[in-house]
Formats: structure tokens, C-alpha cells, sequence
């Protein structure tokens, strides 16, 4: 089944009565809190969803700013959301998919069936379908996460990934290149890396690219189907998106380190690069 439902299917799917959950992501960097906007206008039905707080944790600096929640945290927000066994979630954003792709990527890994809408709430704007305007407070559900498996990679697995396949930084180019150091204390690259933006794969009209332009876009930077890939970007949030990417093209063997640059940048002795090739000068963190 495919990671994305249009707003159509997606319609039709909740005139029919099946049971679908929607979770409301919204979180860009420059807004984190993104309940006002919940308030003045959702998806019917759909719950928020606090990315800071629900599908992440407060960590200590060394572990990056935004840490996987364990298992018990993370079950019980679900459970807030009001997640019954059997239902279909559907996670959706203002920000391109962005951030819904990080409740996709982390709740997948613990079992749950879970899709991204395609354009999020801006297509749903587009499409005249109606809003609504108040808070949710879902009844209590009873969903039981497993245990999370796969698609993941720690800080070491990401240092030796550029010698077992591919590590791709799909930050913007000036982040990537050290020349903005954003919310963290050095600025570059894990020596190494490959530089393709994560809004590569976003089309014109905040839908995500289809699956032969995705792997085109992939394959300039040395990538295939059987390709071992481990992405990374600023804290974990962007390669969600990414992986979400690799989903839609049918390519299994990707891996997101979820510290990203927000981890190895605070990890004392770690090399940087700075510069447009992937390993062109190098200090120490």
C-alpha cells in the first residue's frame, strides 16, 4: 500500500465510515507550537498532534533536540489520540509533509498503519472541503505499540555509512556547506555525506513527486534500489520526509539517523566538513 492518500481517497474513505484517524502535525522550525493553527481550522475529526512533545522527548544536548520517544511515551500519546486497534491513521501538515512524515516514519516502526496526505491541509483547503474549528479531546483508545524495528541508524552507524553505501544530508545546500550554522553549535557535515535537499522530491504544488522522478532524483547522487542508505539532516525531522521519499519509490534500504546533524555536532571528537564535496576540508567538533 502506498505511504500517501490523496484528499479524494482520503474523503471517501471517511464518508464510508471506515475508520480512519487524523492526526493534525503541524510544526515548522520558526513556528514549533503549532496548536493556535489547529484551533482556527482542522481536518473533522482530527487530533493534534504536539511533535515537540508527543513524537519526541526532552534529551540531554549530546543526544540532539529531538530524540525518539520510548515506547511507553509514545503509546500513551497514542492512546490520548484516541487510536483503537484496526484504525487507519492519517497524518497531515501545512509544511509539505515535513512534519507528518515524522509521525508516518515513527509510527510505522511500531506496527501501525499509517499514510501521509498527500499536500496536507493545503490541499484539503484547495479541494473547497469543509474545516472544523474547535478542539478534539479524543475518548481514550486502546492500541498497544510493539516493539519499534528498523529504519533506524545511531550515531556510529551514520559515521561509517559513506564506506557501506550512502550517507545523504538532505539539509539545504548552505547548511550542509557550513555557511549557516542554524540552532547548532558548528556548522558543516559529517564527513562523507551527500548533499540532496529532502525538497527535491516536494512538486510545485506541495505534492510529493511521483516514483520515477524520486528514483531520477536518486540516482544522481549514486543511488539504486539496492543501494544501503542512511539519511540524515538537521535533528531527524526532514529525513523522515526523505525516507517517506524512498517509500514512494520503492527503494527498502534506507535508514534514518535520528540525531542528525543536531547529535554529531554536539558529540565531542566528531570530524566536520565544510564545503560543497562530500569530505573537502575537515576539522573537529
Amino acid at each position: 500500500m502506498s505511504p500517501l492518500v490523496s484528499v479524494d481517497d482520503l474523503a471517501a474513505e471517511l464518508a464510508a465510515g471506515l475508520p480512519v484517524r487524523l492526526l493534525d502535525v503541524r510544526w515548522r522550525l520558526d513556528r514549533t507550537e503549532g496548536r493556535p493553527d489547529y484551533l482556527s481550522g482542522h481536518l473533522p475529526g482530527a487530533v493534534y498532534v504536539d511533535l515537540e512533545r508527543e513524537l519526541a522527548r526532552p534529551g540531554r544536548p549530546e543526544q540532539g533536540r529531538h530524540p525518539l520517544p520510548v515506547r511507553a511515551d509514545l503509546e500513551a500519546a497514542v492512546r490520548r489520540w484516541g487510536v483503537q486497534p484496526g484504525d487507519r491513521l492519517v497524518a497531515y501538515d501545512d509544511n509539505d509533509g515535513v512534519a507528518a512524515a515524522r509521525a508516518w516514519w515513527l509510527l510505522r516502526r511500531h506496527g501501525l498503519d499509517v499514510r501521509v496526505l498527500d499536500g496536507g491541509f493545503r490541499a484539503w483547503i484547495a479541494s473547497g472541503r469543509r474545516l472544523e474549528r474547535s478542539d478534539r479531546a479524543a475518548t481514550s483508545g486502546l492500541i498497544r505499540l510493539g516493539e519499534a524495528r528498523g529504519g533506524w541508524a545511531d550515531i556510529d552507524e551514520a559515521a561509517v555509512a559513506p564506506r557501506r553505501g550512502v550517507l545523504l544530508d538532505v539539509r539545504a545546500p548552505q547548511h550542509y556547506r557550513g555557511q549557516v550554522a542554524g540552532l547548532d553549535p558548528v556548522a558543516g557535515h559529517i564527513p562523507g555525506a551527500i548533499n540532496l535537499p529532502t525538497v527535491t522530491h516536494i512538486g510545485p504544488n506541495g505534492l510529493l513527486r511521483g516514483a520515477e522522478e524520486i528514483r531520477a532524483a536518486l540516482a544522481t547522487v549514486g543511488i539504486g534500489r539496492d543501494t544501503e542508505v542512511v539519511v540524515t539532516c538537521s535533528s531527524g525531522i526532514a529525513s523522515a520526509h526523505t525516507a517517506l521519499a524512498f517509500a514512494v519509490a520503492d527503494y527498502p534500504r534506507v535508514r534514518v539517523f535520528a540525531g542528525s546533524w543536531s547529535q554529531w555536532s554536539r558529540d565531542r571528537g566528531r570530524p566536520v566538513a565544510t564545503g560543497p564535496a562530500p569530505a573537502a576540508a575537515i576539522g573537529v567538533v
